[in-house]
């Protein structure tokens, strides 16, 4: 709801004998005040709603008054408010002196006297207390709201996440759920759950972990994290992950846990199928070794070979595994922060002058664009991000960056570049080179908590022989050295497996090196660690020449691309309502007008039926015609019309060919403008 203007509340007045509500209402208005003048008291109930500020009354005018029906509607005020009522009484007739003025606080709650005669300036001094009163009562009504609305789209997200919502209370063991809760342990939306069917509910392999981890959450005030898997009333076995924080009251006693929990049955069944296909492909190993060894005992160089061969494709197989269910929930997980992005950065807009709820709005923003990042991570290891290969000025690129690398890895640590004067353009996505540039400095300085140096190098070597996945060719060689603690050879082995980090707990996310190997993979290149304890490490990021040379017109500013376009008719297309709905909030909020449909049949009806629009954005994961297929559908009927394709996977399936602008979720309102400033 808006918030109600002083100039949109009015005074109400009844005093029915002489010239007091004249008086009154002449006085207010010279302040300013609007007023209004009930002649009985019927009229005055009549008159009064929300928008009330406050009432002036005669203290005869209500002596002999039935006031029934105007404590009922006192009596019916919602929470937020408390009406001020003004009483003007007789001389010396206050409610100390004055028993019947005093049973009107009884009545009328908010009361405030004035004696008469007073002067004009108490008069509206007391008027003015009353306003300030009643304007606080409004904002405490919108900030109820405000609290109101964000507890809904904490239910949507759940909702949108398959999140079950759940609160145990230490004291009695009263376990409170959600019907999606209750659902991941195979109960029905109305069945009872308490604390102890939950406990039964556990696979006894895995109810002493689950107690553990509640203890320790208790004991130490830790998140409570973990998964189990779940036994259902029908003997179905499934998996469920919980998570929690710890609530304690003022004196510091723990009190509650409240968490949420999700259905990973899926999960643990790629990870129980995986389990097994390696435990085979082992068992296939261990046995054609076996085989080996009997029939080449004289030749364990051969066999040697042959192991390392085995155990690489072992490992091909995990990587691809994992990084296939890494791109998934990358994916999934874009689509989740588009919404909360949006809503959020909208939501910051027209709470501008609220400075705590700013405050909060921008730590939400925070830690969501931190999961953004963290899912480019993600797709980067899976090798699902969009690549804008073209040839790119490597030497420039470092030098450009050196402030921001100098300013990233802190004043203990001196940064020190070497570019030779003439260095081949590589074959490269320029904004993915920077992040795995920043990435590995990061790792250097993480490397060095005392301080030292990071040297950044340029060379470019004719590699001859096809070794190390690398064949034969120019490339030009990215070398961060660093002077830290290094890596034993075990380190070194796993240091470029996902979510592996040899950093505290909380402190890293074990994706920066796997990005930067996935990175390399895809560029048709080459990461290469050479460590040891004591003596640093130096990483090196090989990457082809490329065979065209850099343009020389330079692309555009950021602040050319984000200009402003001119207001514009859109066409949405999106099949999740909630980033439909944050998408079309974003571009309204640009000032364009937006027209949604949930599928490619419904925007082709919309065109079918003679809509005309300025563009078309779709999402390309959709049930039914994809984004690419609709696109396709779309330029046959209109072939000049302008398309945006906005998906989580920023990549493409193999063998779509079609020539649209491209947009990665999620994606902020600027990054939306800046695109639009493209198309336009």
């Amino acid at each position: 709801m808006a918030p109600i203007l002083e100039r949109d509340v009015l005074g109400l007045i009844h005093a029915p004998l002489g010239r007091d509500a004249q008086i009154a209402a002449t006085l207010l208005k010279e302040a300013g005040l609007c007023a209004k003048v009930a002649p009985t008291l019927d009229d005055l109930v009549i008159s009064l709603d929300d928008r009330t500020a406050f009432v002036v009354m005669t203290e005869e005018s209500l002596r002999w008054a039935d006031l029934r029906p105007l404590s009922a509607w006192i009596d019916a005020q919602p929470s937020w408010s408390d009406l001020p009522f003004i009483i003007m009484t007789a001389r010396g007739g206050g409610p100390e002196h004055n028993p019947a003025a005093a049973r009107l606080l009884e009545v009328l709650g908010n009361v405030s006297f004035i004696e008469r005669p007073f002067h004009a300036t108490t008069f509206i001094s007391v008027t003015r207390s009353a306003m300030r009163a009643r304007r606080r009562q409004y904002e405490a009504r919108m900030r109820m709201e405000a609290l109101d609305e964000g507890e809904r789209r904490l239910q949507t997200a759940l909702q949108a996440g398959r999140l079950g919502a759940w609160e145990l209370d230490l004291a009695t063991n009263a376990l409170t759920t959600s019907s999606t809760c209750r659902s991941i342990f195979g109960r029905g939306p109305e069945d009872d759950f308490t604390y102890e069917d939950l406990l039964r509910s556990i696979h006894p392999e895995d109810i002493g972990r689950m107690k553990e981890a509640v203890r320790n959450t208790i004991e130490t005030g830790a998140d409570y994290a973990v998964a189990y898997r779940t036994v259902w009333p029908n003997g179905s076995v499934h998996g469920a992950e919980i998570r929690a924080q710890l609530h304690r009251d003022r004196t510091g006693r723990p009190v509650k846990l409240v968490g949420v929990s999700a259905d990973i049955t899926e999960r643990l069944k790629a990870e129980e199928q995986q389990r097994h296909l390696n435990e085979v492909l082992e068992e296939r190993v261990a046995e054609r070794t076996r085989e080996l060894e009997e029939a080449h005992q004289l030749v364990l160089a051969e066999v040697s070979q042959r192991e390392r061969a085995e155990e690489q494709l072992r490992q091909a197989q995990k990587m691809e595994a994992i990084g296939q269910l890494t791109g998934g929930v990358a994916h999934d997980f874009n689509n989740l922060l588009m919404a909360v992005l949006g809503n959020l950065e909208l939501l910051r807009k027209h709470l501008a002058g609220d400075v705590k709820a700013t405050r909060l709005i921008d730590g939400a923003l925070q830690g969501a664009k931190r999961g953004a990042s963290l899912t480019q991570r993600l797709l980067a290891f899976a090798r699902r991000q969009d690549l804008q290969v073209g040839p790119v000025d490597l030497a420039r690129l470092v030098t450009e960056m050196e402030d921001l690398l100098q300013r990233s890895v802190g004043s203990r640590i001196a940064v020190g570049v070497a570019v030779p004067e003439r260095l081949p353009p590589v074959s490269a996505d320029a904004n993915q080179v920077e992040l795995a540039l920043l990435n590995l400095a990061v790792n250097a300085r993480d490397a060095m908590p005392d301080g030292g140096a990071i040297r950044i190098e340029l060379k470019e070597i004719e590699h001859t022989a096809e070794a190390d996945g690398l064949v034969p060719g120019r490339y030009v060689v990215l070398a961060v050295i660093d002077q830290g603690q290094g890596m034993d050879a075990a380190t070194l082995q796993k240091a470029i497996e996902p979510f592996f980090s040899t950093k505290e707990l909380g402190k890293g996310t074990g994706l920066g090196l796997s990005m930067v190997h996935g990175l390399a993979l895809q560029l048709n290149g080459r990461l290469k660690l050479t460590s040891a304890p004591g003596r640093g490490t130096t990483a090196e990021l090989w990457i082809p020449v490329s065979t065209t040379d850099v343009p020389e017109q330079e692309q555009r500013t950021a602040t050319e691309t984000s200009a402003e376009a001119s207001p514009k008719r859109i066409l949405l297309v999106d099949d999740d309502v909630l980033i439909a709905m944050s998408s079309a909030d974003m571009l309204s909020d640009l000032g364009h007008e937006v027209v949604e449909a949930h599928s490619g049949k419904e925007a082709l009806a919309l065109i079918d039926g003679g809509a005309t629009f300025d563009l078309m954005i779709t999402d390309y994961s959709m049930p039914g015609m994809t984004g690419a297929e609709l696109a396709k559908a779309a330029r046959d009927r209109l072939p000049s019309l302008p398309i945006l394709l906005a998906s989580g996977y920023a990549d493409l399936p193999s063998g779509i060919e079609i020539d649209v602008a491209r947009l990665a979720k999620p994606y902020t309102q600027e990054q939306l403008a800046t695109m639009l400033g493209k198309v336009f």
